[in-house]
């Protein structure tokens, strides 16, 4: 009877230990990291492998076909077609024509545009911000006498145009255009007034200021500087505000930024000397005229065209 229990006092005691030894294993039991089948479901394929991917091909750019050639610009992250147009001495307009586009507003960067009317890429030259052309005769615009009532805003532009801002007045009276010598270089050269007679504040520098920075009051008058047509009135190029842009032939633009009014609307034939903008300081950290000189697009001194003062 004795052993007997003790038997089982025994086997019970086992028992117990070898519970205690299970639930001990369970407690430090390794994660599992399985190996087998879902490794192997989980492979890439041999298109995968190879760098392939299987699906619809990628429909290209419009005009991918003519990148890098003459008279054509790949658009580039931030640029718009007034900034391609401005860098290109062309008219905005003129490019969403001849590039077909439905909406000035969407264009895509490697998209390839057409900077250059059909039938002149032949004249087509480099240059540091793209491609422009180099004309083959002078077109200077002929002007026209100011409009005598108020001038439409320049936002109530067609469908689909890059989207224009700032205060719009009627036209002023065209003043007399002071004389300037012509510049030398070539005979679309233009004798090009100052367009405001506030004190110059900064120079050019084409690095960091592509242009002249002219001293004024708000209000004060922003003239043009040479007969030409506004091919772009509004506040659409960052960096700018209010801006005008004249083309006066196949090689000059000048730009006028930072007006608190606007005078003119695109399209409109301008006289030198004539009343074109306000100054303002609008985008910019005081009252003045940023006022540029491009030639074939690409910002130049304007040192070079204006008479000394």
């Amino acid at each position: 009877m004795f052993v007997s229990r003790g038997l089982v006092v025994g086997f019970t005691v086992a028992l117990a230990g070898l519970a205690l030894t299970g639930c001990g294993t369970r407690l430090n039991r390794a994660p599992v990291e399985d190996r087998g089948t879902s490794s192997q479901s989980s492979a890439p394929s041999a298109g995968a492998q190879s760098g392939v991917v299987v699906g619809t091909p990628i429909k290209p750019l419009p005009g991918a076909e003519n990148a890098g050639k003459p008279g054509y610009y790949t658009v580039k992250p931030g640029d718009t077609l007034i900034r391609i147009g401005l860098e290109s001495g062309q008219s905005w307009k003129d490019i969403a024509r001849w590039n077909n586009l439905e909406n000035a507003n969407l264009i895509e960067v490697g998209q390839v545009l057409r900077v250059v009317a059909p039938g002149a890429v032949s004249q087509a030259v480099a240059s540091d911000t793209g491609v422009v052309t180099r004309p083959v005769a002078s077109s200077s615009v002929t002007p026209a006498t100011p409009a005598s009532g108020p001038v439409p805003p320049a936002s109530a532009a067609k469908p689909g145009a890059p989207a224009a801002s700032g205060a719009v007045v009627a036209a002023a009276p065209v003043p007399a255009a002071p004389s300037a010598p012509a510049a030398a270089g070539g005979e679309d050269d233009l004798a090009f007034i100052w367009p405001a007679p506030g004190s110059l504040i900064a120079g050019f520098d084409e690095a960091r200021n592509k242009g002249y920075d002219i001293a004024g009051k708000a209000g004060d008058p922003v003239l043009a500087a040479a007969d030409g047509r506004v091919v772009y009135a509004g506040a659409g190029l960052r960096g700018y505000g209010n801006l005008v842009i004249l083309k006066h032939n196949n090689t000059f633009l000048t730009a006028y930024a930072h007006n608190q009014t606007l005078l003119v609307k695109e399209d409109q034939a301008v006289r030198k000397g004539q009343k074109i903008a306000e100054m303002g300081s609008t985008d910019a950290d005081r009252v003045k005229l940023h006022f540029e000189i491009r030639r074939q697009g690409k910002p130049v001194d304007p040192s070079r065209y204006l008479p000394a003062r």
